[in-house]
Parts: structure tokens; C-alpha cells; sequence
């Protein structure tokens, strides 16, 4: 099962402690040449775990390369440095250059590469960044899928560093790419909702909060934003204000449905008839982005519809929600 649709969060306690055991194992296996094999077999089994709970840490990653290395399992490493550059967000189909290469002699230079010049590390990627480095990230940053939910949480993590430097401008125009992609991403939307907050962005902090209370119910972030503007909370002169306008919502949901729109786009389908009706374009593409498992995309034009005034759209919102 992929660790992108098991994991919320890194567990780097869990990825340690699988990470050790695996060392464990290949000691045994270096000690022991009668069992090897099976020594290997035990080791590669924790690695993988060690990936699968905290796939931030790179002594996991160098963990499991090392072990399909020894293995002697070329096939493997290549399908290692294949998912690393997944959460990296660089495009596993450049592996395909190195079809005809020696991955037993060479991926583990190519897995070292990659750190040095992408670590998964926030700290250490930011010290790395130089001259124009910044800007071509951001350049990256426009044209990369990340709905890989590893490879949002990632660089969610690298657009926090470069918020904390002071690149604000940069973090609200760049996180939108990754909560237009993965729109589940609570936790994002509610440092961006307090940045905003913190500008005074009336409405773009609402905007962010009140998606969060949709997405989490149990999440008053929303109300108790209103509290504070209002002075309910700490008895100031209360602020008249009920909520952004209907055209801001709506400008809002449609730039995140296009922000959410995947390189292989489904192209629009003429109306058809059923039983004499004329089937509404919406809901053909509703149909269409549900089908082909696009749930964020969906999920923001059927928000925008029911926003709108189309009650029919709240059904296949709340499909799409139950997809993210």
C-alpha cells in the first residue's frame, strides 16, 4: 500500500526504531554468510517500514538503498531513487535517461546526489539556496504535481522555512499550488488563515478558516476568528463584519479549481440528453473529475456551485471531500 495514502504525518520515533533494526539485521547478515540471505530479507522489511513512517529523514532512504545494494537488487534501487524523486517532486519519468545504467554501481551516487541537491532536511535546503535559487524554486514550485501527499508535506515544509525568513509574498502565492492539490491539508490552511489574520487580510484569513471548519468540523477555527474580530473574546469595540462577499468566495474557489487542475486535463464534453433534458455542463464535468479520481479539483467546483446558489452541487462536494 502506498505511504502517501497511509501516512498523515511523519513518525520519525517509528521510522528510527525500524531504521535500527534494519542496521541490526545487516550486521547479522555480514556476521553470519550461512544466513544471509534471510538476515537481508528481515533488513529490508524494517527499511521499508522505516520509509514508509518517516519518509523525511534521509539516513532511512540511505537505509534501504543500501540494503537492496547488497541484495543485490538493481530493479529495487532503481524503484527506490523512482519514489524518492516523487517526494522530491521532480518527474519519475527523467529515470527513464538511465535505462541501460548499472543502478548496483551507480544509485547509490545518484541517491547522494540528490540530497546534496535537494535534502529533505527544511534547514538544510534553505542554507543550500543560493543566488537565484530562490527564484528558480519558486519557477519549480509553479509547474510541479503535488498530490502526492509526501511530497505536499515536504515542501509545505520548505515553504515554512522560507515564510520564517521573511518571504511572505512568496509563501502565500506558493502554498495555494500545494493546497490547491491536496485541499485536505488542515494544518497548511490554518498557518496560512493566521498569516493572513496577522496582515489584517480580513477576508483571506475567513477564507482559509472557514475551509478548514468544512474540512474538519470539530475545528472551530472559524468561529472563533469571528470572536476575536468581533471583540467577543477580549471585550473591544466589536468590528462590523459578516463574512467575505459572494463574488471573493467565488473568485477564491475558482482560482483553487484551476491552481487544482492536473496536466492530463479532461477535456469538456458536449452537453448531451437524457430523457429529454439537457444535462447541466457542471454536472457532466463533476462526473468526469470524480470518475478519473481528480477530488480536489472536483471538490472546489462544486464548493464554487453551492456557493453560488446551486444546491444541487452540496452532494458532489461532499463526494469529493469524502475523496481527499
Amino acid at each position: 500500500m502506498d505511504s502517501a495514502s497511509i501516512l498523515q504525518h511523519p513518525r520519525r520515533n517509528l521510522g528510527s526504531r525500524h531504521r535500527s533494526q534494519a542496521d541490526r539485521f545487516v550486521k547479522l547478515a555480514i556476521k553470519d554468510s550461512d544466513r544471509m540471505d534471510e538476515n537481508l530479507a528481515w533488513a529490508e522489511q524494517n527499511a521499508q517500514q522505516a520509509v514508509l513512517y518517516d519518509f523525511t529523514d534521509e539516513r532511512n532512504w540511505r537505509c534501504l538503498a543500501n540494503i537492496k545494494r547488497l541484495r543485490g537488487d538493481g530493479e529495487g534501487l532503481a524503484l527506490v531513487l523512482e519514489d524518492l524523486f516523487v517526494v522530491l517532486g521532480r518527474d519519475p519519468n527523467q529515470l527513464s535517461q538511465l535505462d541501460g545504467v548499472n543502478h548496483l554501481e551507480v544509485g547509490i551516487e545518484l541517491l547522494e546526489a540528490a540530497f546534496l541537491t535537494d535534502s529533505l532536511e527544511p534547514e538544510n535546503w534553505f542554507k543550500s539556496l543560493e543566488g537565484e535559487a530562490l527564484s528558480r524554486f519558486a519557477i519549480r514550485c509553479r509547474g510541479l504535481d503535488f498530490t502526492d501527499q509526501r511530497s505536499n508535506i515536504v515542501y509545505g515544509r520548505r515553504l515554512e522555512r522560507i515564510r520564517s525568513a521573511g518571504h511572505e509574498e512568496l509563501f502565500i502565492e506558493l502554498v495555494h499550488h500545494l493546497l490547491a492539490h491536496r485541499p485536505a491539508n488542515h494544518e497548511l490552511w490554518m498557518e496560512l488563515g493566521r498569516l493572513h489574520e496577522r496582515r489584517s487580510e480580513v477576508d483571506q484569513a475567513w477564507l482559509c478558516y472557514d475551509h478548514v471548519q468544512q474540512i474538519r468540523p470539530s475545528e472551530k477555527v472559524r468561529d472563533l476568528f469571528l470572536q476575536r474580530l468581533k471583540g467577543a473574546m477580549d471585550g473591544e469595540e466589536a468590528i462590523p463584519w459578516s463574512g467575505p462577499s459572494l463574488d471573493t468566495r467565488a473568485d477564491f474557489l475558482t482560482r483553487m479549481q484551476s491552481l487544482s487542475q492536473n496536466i492530463s486535463e479532461i477535456q469538456p464534453e458536449e452537453t448531451s440528453e437524457v430523457v429529454g433534458e439537457i444535462v447541466e455542463p457542471n454536472l457532466r464535468k463533476l462526473e468526469n473529475l470524480i470518475s478519473a479520481g481528480d477530488a480536489a479539483e472536483a471538490f472546489f467546483l462544486a464548493r464554487s456551485l453551492f456557493t453560488s446558489g446551486d444546491e444541487w452541487a452540496e452532494e458532489w462536494m461532499l463526494k469529493a471531500q469524502e475523496m481527499l
